[in-house]
Formats: structure tokens, C-alpha cells, sequence
């Protein structure tokens, strides 16, 4: 077996003439990749400045001691592995593994390399990835913490709905007891049987939300056609005192979808938080006026949500408009959870949503749903 030495030998090698011809030094010094030369042996022969930079160390030092020193103990056992493969002829393309450097610090390289058997010498080229581990660990470190937050909000909502069951079947059985034939007002009992519909619609909420929190994951929300016209209406009835009391008007034109292929039970929560939203937001003093139409978008079918509410400032809210908790006015029952389930719906099911909206010119939500 060879002892090691920074000196490469050229005498047989086929490179050297090569060298001899085109002068490849300048390149091996110049590059910014990292360029190693390596004996079977396990010790390095030749590297590139780049690579000392990187490493910190200088030469005498890197060729003191074998490469397995440098590598992070985590990473030793599969780059021996590697290597002894590259012994046998087999070149080692895309590996990734870990190297410590002089100052401490932890570098991940990913590596491409060729032996030369009759040199027992391996010829390696490698590129520094660090930058790409730490977004991947921050990526994984937020899908850890979104799961986390996915599940305990899906608990909550579970709770809460179950929760709610009792009370609401018990209002529902008040109604059976009154009596209505002993009341004279037309308004009283124009009033009792709002209240009696909206009792019956939470109940049916209710059970629908339960039904979906109990299936296993999204994959197996039943998707079907889905009329906008008919959900809009069901959506509607219980907000009618709010409708009324707010004077809010509306532009419905559903004429060039009127169906989407969706979930019936996302699209009423959608419909239900958008309108609860612009009339919530409206401008004081300015009746709100909501506009709801239906389009062809390429491969989506869109609805456009618009209002001529409060509005929003973009670049305050760029980028959190859609996230949990984020609440962008001042409103008493602002709990900023709306928009983050229209958003998570809508994503669920492969849509997506946009937004435009400025301080007092209201906002507009454009909902794309997958033809």
C-alpha cells in the first residue's frame, strides 16, 4: 500500500499528458468547487485551495491524519462503506455526507468520485450543501410544527362540536314546548321561528362538521358537484337577521358555473366566512354591498368574492393574511381563524385562493376550484 504524500505522481497516469498539453493547474487552483485527489490508502494526496478554505486547515495539517478524521462520526461507517465500493471499480455519484471543520462547525457536502486502480487513487469532486440541509431542516422543523397545530386544531374543533351538541339539542326541544297559538305579536312569532331555524341549522352544522372531522384524512373527503346557487341559499337563511339589520345587498351571477366538483360542507364554511367577513368589516356607516360571480379560468373554475368593506393593507398583511390567529382590525369577535380554514379548504382539495384589497376600497377573493 502507498504512504501518503501531497506530491501526485504523473509519470503513468493518463492525465499527465494532458496536464502537460492544455496546463490544467490554473483550473485545479482556480475553481471554486472543491477538488480532492485521494489514495486508497485513505489519505488525502492533493486538494484544491477551495477545499482548504472550506475545511480550514492547511495542507501539512489535512494530510497528517486519514480522511475518516475529518468526516463527522455519524457519517464514518457509510462513507467506509462507499469507499471500499469505489475500490472495486464503482464510481460514487450524488453521495452526501458530513464534514467538521477546523473552527468546529459542521459542513454537508455531496460528492462525485472516480477511482483510478491502476494509481489507487480516487479522483473526487464536491459541492457545499450546507445551505440546502438547513432549509430542508427548517422545512421539516415547520411541517413538524404545522402537523402539530393541524391536529390540535382539528381536536378543538372536534370537542367544541361535540360539546355543542347538547346544548343545541336542548334549544331545539325548548321550541317543542312553546306553545305558539297563545302568542298574538306577528312579530314575536316571526322571530321565534328564525330563532327555531337557525337552532336547527347549527344542529345540522353540527353533525356535518363532526362527519368530516371523523373521516381518517383529506384524501377521503367525498368531492362531488356542487351547486352554487343551491349552497349560497343555505348559506344565506341563517345570516338573515344580520342581513337585514346591516342592509347588505347583493350581485349574484353564477350564469357561467353554476356548479363546481367540491365538498359540499367546505364550500358552505367558505361562503358562510366570506360573508360573515364583509359584512363584520363593513365600512361605518356604509351598508355593505357583496358581489359573488362565477368564471371560466383556464383549468379552474373561479369565483369571485368581492366587497366594499374596510379593506386591508397589503404589505402590512402580505403573507399572513391566510395564517392562524392573524387578525388585521380592530373587530370585537376577530379571532383570525376565517380565512385560515377558507385557505385550508380551498388547498386541500387542490385549489387555491388570491386576494386584492386596499385600506377602504374593499376585498376581493378569488377562489379557483379544479375543473
Amino acid at each position: 500500500m502507498k504512504t501518503h504524500s501531497n506530491t501526485m505522481s504523473t509519470t503513468h497516469h493518463p492525465t499527465a499528458k494532458i496536464d502537460n498539453q492544455f496546463k490544467i493547474e490554473p483550473f485545479f487552483e482556480s475553481t471554486s468547487d472543491f477538488l480532492c485527489i485521494a489514495g486508497y490508502d485513505g489519505y488525502f494526496k492533493r486538494v484544491n485551495p477551495a477545499f482548504l478554505k472550506l475545511l480550514g486547515y492547511t495542507e501539512e495539517e489535512l494530510f497528517s491524519k486519514p480522511i475518516s478524521e475529518y468526516i463527522y462520526p455519524g457519517d464514518r461507517s457509510i462513507t467506509s462503506s462507499h469507499r471500499d465500493q469505489l475500490k472495486k471499480k464503482v464510481p460514487l455519484l450524488n453521495f452526501e455526507n458530513r464534514y467538521i471543520t477546523k473552527s468546529g462547525e459542521i459542513v454537508w457536502l455531496t460528492w462525485t468520485s472516480i477511482p483510478e486502480p491502476s494509481e489507487e487513487l480516487i479522483y473526487a469532486i464536491a459541492k457545499n450543501i450546507s445551505h440546502i440541509k438547513k432549509l430542508e431542516e427548517e422545512r421539516n422543523m415547520l411541517l413538524a410544527k404545522l402537523t402539530k397545530v393541524n391536529a390540535e386544531f382539528k381536536q378543538l374543533s372536534y370537542t367544541t362540536s361535540h360539546d355543542l351538541r347538547s346544548p343545541v339539542s336542548n334549544f331545539i326541544s325548548i321550541f317543542s314546548l312553546i306553545d305558539t297559538s297563545t302568542i298574538q305579536d306577528e312579530d314575536t312569532l316571526f322571530y321565534l321561528d328564525l330563532l327555531e331555524a337557525s337552532a336547527f341549522q347549527l344542529n345540522n352544522t353540527l353533525n356535518t362538521h363532526l362527519e368530516v372531522l371523523n373521516e381518517e384524512d383529506k384524501l377521503n373527503v367525498k368531492v362531488e358537484k356542487v351547486s352554487l346557487e343551491n349552497t349560497l341559499e343555505n348559506t344565506l337563511g341563517p345570516l338573515k337577521a344580520l342581513i337585514d339589520n346591516s342592509r347588505t345587498s347583493f350581485n349574484i351571477d353564477f350564469s357561467e358555473v353554476p356548479e363546481i366538483k367540491f365538498n359540499p360542507f367546505y364550500l358552505h364554511s367558505i361562503f358562510l366566512n366570506l360573508i360573515s367577513n364583509s359584512i363584520k368589516y363593513s365600512r361605518a356607516g356604509v351598508p355593505p354591498k357583496i358581489s359573488i360571480k362565477s368564471k371560466i379560468s383556464g383549468n379552474f373554475s373561479t369565483v369571485i368574492f368581492s366587497d366594499n368593506g374596510r379593506g386591508m393593507d397589503m404589505e402590512k398583511a402580505d403573507g399572513k393574511i391566510f395564517g392562524l390567529h392573524q387578525r388585521f382590525h380592530d373587530h370585537q369577535d376577530s379571532k383570525g381563524i376565517g380565512l385560515y380554514l377558507v385557505n385550508n379548504y380551498m388547498n386541500s382539495l387542490g385549489g387555491n385562493i388570491q386576494v386584492e384589497s386596499e385600506v377602504d376600497g374593499g376585498t376581493t377573493f378569488f377562489l379557483n376550484f379544479r375543473s
